[in-house]
């Protein structure tokens, strides 16, 4: 089986990042055929330095590597890369109507919260059918919030054939990670770049110990018990603690005797031995480019290998060539 994903190279990888995509790619590639993208056109919606695009890319696929997803089991690729993505999304988009993409949750939600509209904004669901589709990918990881875009991707794809007369998509289906967590955090809300409360896995350990430090938490005394519900320090100690340090964390809330900076300090110590080893070999990526491009140019070369067939087959549908 055939499945397909991508991040945007939007900001730092955090925690939220690997417990809720990252993890779940690694572990798809023992089972099944994997393609991963590296998201740059997506994030030109939001991402509109130039320089910091090319370093946001580098670092997104220096994560990824280090993180466990492999070149040799995996292809990985710069969406950038693959030049038939956009022709592609063309395609689509004349046969995909207004209606469906007004009715995008993502596009609904930043426009409520007063984020102009473009049409690279607007399109998002085009492109991103593109994406899943050149591929012939039979399954996308999604969360359950998430199914809508593999339904629009379905809907342009069920357009297609009916404007053509040829059914050249595979239509994908959800692999729905129901086992995800909900990362909370430093706040206590969804992790996310855009709450700015996020822990990131790279970069210089001292800023990271001090942003884990500063995880909200209420006024109970160090003697007496802390309360669990709604306790973002609580839900990440329990997504980090190694099998045999469960207990601890659960007799530290519920026994009292145990201040927050003291939990605080053992969530950082859980960090680090969880990525340790991912974050050395990060470093090791991120001072050599040049293979880090070897890996990128390689995996394109390999996709457009694999979306050659396809796309003389869509271009020979449409009337191109």
């Amino acid at each position: 089986m055939r499945v397909l994903s991508g991040v945007q190279p939007s900001g730092a990888l955090h925690i939220g990042n690997y417990l809720g995509a990252i993890r779940q790619f690694v572990g798809l590639q023992d089972e099944h055929e994997c393609y991963y993208f590296l998201a740059d056109l997506h994030a030109l919606t939001t991402v509109q330095d130039a320089d910091r695009m090319r370093k946001l890319v580098r670092e997104l696929a220096a994560g990824y590597l280090s993180l466990g997803l492999d070149p040799g089991r995996s292809v990985i690729y710069r969406q950038s890369d693959m030049p038939e993505i956009p022709e592609l999304g063309w395609y689509l988009s004349t046969v995909t109507s207004m209606g469906l993409l007004q009715r995008c949750h993502s596009f609904k939600e930043k426009v409520a919260q007063g984020v102009v509209p473009s049409h690279g904004l607007f399109a998002y669901p085009v492109l991103m059918a593109a994406d899943i589709l050149i591929v012939r990918s039979d399954r996308v990881p999604v969360g359950r919030d998430q199914k809508q875009h593999l339904e629009v991707t379905r809907d342009i794809a069920l357009s297609f054939h009916a404007t053509y007369g040829d059914e050249v998509f595979t239509l994908p289906e959800p692999l729905i990670q129901d086992e995800v967590a909900v990362v909370p955090g430093l706040d206590g809300q969804k992790m996310s770049k855009s709450y700015g409360n996020t822990i990131d896995i790279f970069g210089p350990e001292k800023p990271i110990r001090k942003r884990i430090m500063s995880l909200v938490t209420d006024s109970t005394p160090v003697d007496e018990p802390k309360p669990t519900e709604g306790s973002a320090l609580y839900q990440l100690l329990k997504l980090f603690a190694p099998a045999d340090e469960r207990a601890w964390v659960e007799r530290a809330f519920a026994e009292g005797g145990t201040g927050y900076g003291d939990m605080k300090k053992r969530l950082f110590d859980y960090f680090v031995a969880t990525f340790g080893d991912a974050r050395s070999r990060y470093d090791e990526l991120m001072a050599d480019p040049g293979e880090l491009e070897r890996i990128l140019l390689a995996g394109a070369a390999t996709a457009r290998e694999t979306v050659a067939p396809l796309m003389d087959r869509v271009r020979r549908a449409v009337g191109i060539r």
